[in-house]
């Protein structure tokens, strides 16, 4: 039972609501999986929001010069799309899966149906956009720290306090962190072997120990 409903009980715009409430929209939902590196989401869909269920997906937005610039990853129970299910038009906003990841698809004309039978999804989904705006925000702010070395320290940390663990995972390749923290594969490769050297981080591969807490913040 938990595995059938899984896309509804793992989103927290959903899984307030009562057991029989879920199982309705459960129907309405329809299920993909995709491989890794599959467009899930571009401005050329239909409107619709993408729940994740397994795996992760990772949101960009495309310069006129091809360049990615990464926004978010996905990861299972958070989701995509719910802009453009309220009308606003998507532009230049793309996802794609960065590993095998199943999702669970809700179509706009069945989304709207249920905000008029379950008013509280509305409030419920006004807060939850607001946490978004405000990760948004930010990442915003998080791109004005002139150095490199500043985004990466920070970034390791706030993985660390998420995670409440001073050992954490990368939730995406190097070249996506790169992208994430405006810099290339090279440059953040060069940084986290300065942190290495300097013993303040130990690497393996895509799991980062952090040794000095406390120096790291200082940077």
């Amino acid at each position: 039972m938990q595995e059938e409903h899984l896309c509804v009980t793992l989103v927290p715009l959903f899984n307030h609501l009562e057991l029989e409430d879920q199982k309705r929209i459960h129907q309405l939902v329809r299920h993909v999986t995709y491989e890794k590196g599959e467009a899930i989401v571009s401005p050329y869909d239909d409107p619709q929001l993408v729940i994740v269920a397994k795996g992760l997906l990772k949101v960009y937005q495309l310069f006129p010069s091809g360049k990615e610039q990464l926004l978010r990853v996905v990861e299972p129970g958070g989701y995509e799309g719910e802009n453009a299910l309220f009308g606003v038009k998507n532009n230049n906003l793309f996802s794609e899966s960065l590993q095998k990841t199943e999702v669970c698809v809700l179509k706009q004309s069945d989304f709207q149906k249920l905000l008029k039978d379950y008013p509280q999804l509305s409030l419920k989904l006004l807060t939850i956009n607001a946490e978004k705006n405000a990760k948004v925000e930010e990442q915003t702010q998080f791109l004005t720290m002139e150095r490199i070395e500043e985004r990466l320290a920070t970034y390791l940390l706030d993985l660390a306090k998420a995670a409440e663990s001073s050992q954490v995972k990368i939730p995406m390749k190097m070249k996506e962190l790169a992208g994430f923290l405006g810099t290339t594969p090279e440059t953040l490769s060069r940084k986290l072997k300065t942190l290495e050297e300097a013993q303040l981080i130990k690497r393996e591969k895509q799991t980062i120990q952090i040794l000095d807490a406390e120096r790291l913040e200082e940077i």
